[in-house]
């Protein structure tokens, strides 16, 4: 006759790589080293798309600011500069827009510094911003701590904006669009314009997220860089 057994059965086990919460971490155990970006990485993209976003939903139409019907001549220079103050705060999206592309136009004609600018930029996210905190920079046999690497992507920063002619593109091109804005305020008749709306525009905008951090970012550590 038969003995059954009443040995419970015995289940399948799944053993899951460690995953370790600090700041700038890594998760083993796949065969590489996959780094975690770090909270405060998260918290700048996530202020950068909600200022874009602020920023974008106080666009002004683009027929009121090319109303052939609202330009005069002002009457004196301190009416032009109040015309300006009142065009700003009522079409302040709208001239980033101008400034930026004018700037961006400036890039493109000028693949060279275009092309500088874009390896800086990426020198300084990949190098720096983006790189894990416990992940020294190893360059050439070399292992660089923080502060080295700060000081080498500030004087390559230095070199490519005052030695090369990606700072004369950019101020020219800044130069320009700061101009065409000012005569665009200084000759557009701001009267028909809803000016009471203009203190809303000043908690958000293209820059804000440099301003203070709300509360709920408030509670977020910091990434250990100055």
């Amino acid at each position: 006759m038969a003995t059954v057994s009443s040995a419970p059965p015995v289940l399948p086990v799944t053993t899951v790589p460690p995953v370790s919460t600090t700041t700038g971490s890594t998760v083993s155990g796949t065969g590489s080293d996959v780094p975690v970006n770090s909270p405060a990485v998260r918290v700048l993209i996530n202020n950068l798309s909600e200022s874009l976003r602020n920023g974008l939903a106080q666009r002004r139409p683009w027929t009121e600011l090319v109303d052939r019907s609202a330009f005069s001549k002002p009457e004196s220079f301190s009416d032009a500069t109040l015309r300006v103050r009142k065009n700003y705060s009522y079409f302040r999206v709208n001239y980033y827009a101008v400034v930026a592309g004018i700037l961006a136009v400036s890039l493109l004609t000028n693949p060279f510094s275009l092309i500088l600018l874009i390896g800086l930029l990426a020198s300084w996210t990949f190098l720096y911003l983006f790189r894990p905190t416990d992940r020294p920079l190893v360059l050439f046999g070399r292992t660089f701590t923080d502060f080295e690497t700060l000081m080498i992507l500030s004087g390559l920063t230095i070199f490519v904006v005052f030695l090369t002619s990606v700072g004369s593109v950019l101020v020219s091109a800044l130069m320009l669009g700061v101009s065409v804005v000012c005569l665009h305020g200084a000759f557009r008749a701001p009267e028909d314009l809803f000016l009471d709306e203009q203190d809303n525009s000043q908690a958000t905008g293209f820059l804000s997220f440099l301003r203070a951090p709300t509360t709920g970012a408030a509670a977020v550590p910091s990434s250990g860089r100055v």
